[in-house]
């Protein structure tokens, strides 16, 4: 969805990743919130498991460890990586452990801490060494002009405001008529929204840097004081099943946000990443290979044809006067920023019920495209909210194929009917997501900001 709307917009790809970012997590967020709050007063629609369901079988070789090191799996799986004699002596699936055996236990136990190190480091190396490298040196007589006079308009910019996103208004009236629009994401950079100086990062980011480190290093303590068997196995298993998937996710969102990669060569190594894990998982053959080289080409083409499709159309609605029908159809209502968010964002949530994303991207996205620029609204703040919008789309009927797709997998007493009316509160939390979006623009606006500079 991202891509597609960054090609018809004509947007940076990284740019509006990096602003999907807190707010996939803040409405990821919204749900477990939800979810959590409502087992908690009605527990009945979410009853305690059985406790035989609740417990992990603890291997006879970890209860052995614990008799051998200690009853703290930390400190035993530590013990034996020293003193490994011990561990040679049990057994796991009728086959004597091995010192493999041993590293890999150990990678276990230290994998959350692992994990948290690497974090803080590229944080650091980020922010502190990576950024201040980019930026050119200025000295301090170059520098205190600057911060104490401000910069006059350029000719070039006096000449054409609407390069800057501005209404063609005098100087005077354009500032303050675009004072209030400020929620409505302007990229100019403002005191908390500035990129990293050549002087060095702000100074609250160490006092954050160096206070969340700590209390991640608290938490870390306590874990591996209270970890016992059932901790350590697991812990195991969430290496083994989830931590693959999760570092690739990560490292092919990690890749685009710093520009190390395109959009198209993420891809790739998401591909390779994933062959790597069916060739781990021992699940690679010929015949799954063929079916996704298959699904992609067809999916490709889809896209491909929507593109044809949806630049014929708008062509062909320009060549006959569509769009300056529609803009001064728009602009005759003399319709504030606001109204004009609610109004494209209304209209988009109802072409949800009958069309998929990508026809609501392709064609009817561009038609509102061009009216940014006279509500001066910033076009990734808009796209970001259309992404959201069309999750409440998604969960609408008649068209919301992931009702279709529970229904699939649900016992027979559920009916269409029930699922749809328990997606309701979901789409109500996702209208309440976009107004926090809207009432609080930096949270859309700051990481591309922060990471590639406004404008």
């Amino acid at each position: 969805m991202i891509i597609v709307y960054a090609a018809v917009a004509g947007q940076s790809v990284v740019k509006l990743y990096a602003s999907a970012m807190f707010p996939g997590f803040f409405l990821s967020f919204l749900y477990l919130v939800y979810i959590i709050g409502w087992a908690l007063i009605n527990p009945k629609v979410a009853p305690r498991l059985p406790e035989e369901k609740t417990r992990v079988p603890i291997p006879d070789w970890v209860s052995g460890m614990q008799k051998a090191y200690s009853t703290n799996m930390a400190v035993a799986v530590l013990k034996s990586l020293v003193r490994p004699g011990p561990m040679r002596s049990f057994q796991e699936n009728g086959r004597r452990l091995t010192y493999l055996t041993v590293l890999r236990n150990n990678y276990s136990v230290l994998f959350p801490a692992l994990l948290c190190i690497a974090c803080f480091a590229g944080t650091w190396w980020y922010v502190v060494i990576h950024q201040q490298a980019d930026q050119p040196v200025v000295s301090a007589a170059q520098a205190k002009p600057k911060a104490m006079v401000p910069a006059a308009p350029t000719p070039a910019a006096a000449e054409k405001p609407e390069e800057l996103g501005l209404n063609e208004v005098a100087p005077k009236q354009a500032a303050t008529e675009d004072e209030p629009l400020e929620q409505m994401g302007t990229p100019e950079l403002s005191e908390g929204n500035s990129a990293p100086s050549a002087s060095g990062p702000d100074p609250e980011f160490y006092w954050w840097f160096w206070g969340t480190a700590v209390v991640t290093a608290l938490i870390l303590a306590y874990y591996y004081v209270k970890m016992r068997a059932e901790q350590f196995v697991i812990l195991r298993l969430l290496i083994e099943s989830v931590m693959p998937l999760g570092i690739l996710t990560i490292v092919v969102l990690a890749v685009i946000l710093f520009g190390i990669t395109t959009a198209t060569e993420s891809a790739g190594i998401g591909a390779a990443g994933a062959f790597l894990l069916a060739i781990q998982a021992g699940t690679l053959d010929w015949e799954r290979v063929k079916q996704s080289v298959f699904l992609t080409a067809k999916t490709t083409a889809m896209v491909c044809w929507l593109f044809v499709g949806s630049a014929l159309f708008s062509a062909v609605f320009a060549i006959l006067g569509g769009q300056q029908l529609v803009e001064r159809w728009v602009l005759s209502f003399n319709m504030s920023p606001v109204q004009f968010m609610i109004l494209s964002q209304a209209i988009i949530f109802l072409l949800g019920w009958p069309l998929e994303w990508t026809e609501i991207i392709v064609i009817f996205v561009p038609i509102f495209l061009p009216l940014l620029k006279h509500f001066n609204i910033d076009p990734v703040l808009w796209g970001t909210l259309v992404f959201v919008n069309l999750q409440a789309a998604f969960l609408s009927p008649p068209v919301a194929m992931s009702a279709f797709y529970l229904k699939g997998v649900s016992p027979k007493h559920v009916t269409l009917n029930q699922i749809f009316a328990g997606m309701m509160p979901y789409m109500l939390i996702v209208i309440l997501c976009m107004v926090i979006m809207y009432l609080w623009p930096g949270m859309t606006l700051w990481l591309p900001n922060y990471l590639y500079g406004a404008g």
